[in-house]
């Protein structure tokens, strides 16, 4: 009988606390704002990491076509200087 007592008492206590902690840690009106103001910030920092994203792809596609035509104009380069040679020999 002792225990269905102590127990009652001790769920009791532990319902009290766990109310006064939830009342306690409410969240205010400044807080929501506060939360607010991060959430647009990070709404904007992702869209802004989308658009550098995007750009850096631009700027890599944009540097592998210039090094294909900087390998074609090696390549164009090498040919000439041989056929210079062979030019030059005969």
């Amino acid at each position: 009988m002792n225990s269905k007592y102590f127990r009652s008492i001790t769920l009791a206590l532990m319902l009290a606390f766990s109310g006064v902690l939830v009342v306690g840690c409410g969240v205010t009106p400044e807080e929501y704002a506060q939360l607010e103001g991060l959430e647009k910030e990070v709404a904007s920092l992702e869209k802004q990491a989308a658009s550098l994203k995007d750009q850096r792809s631009k700027l890599e596609r944009e540097i592998a076509e210039k090094n294909r035509k900087l390998e074609d104009c090696a390549k164009l380069k090498q040919e000439t200087q041989a056929n210079l040679e062979k030019l030059g020999k005969k």
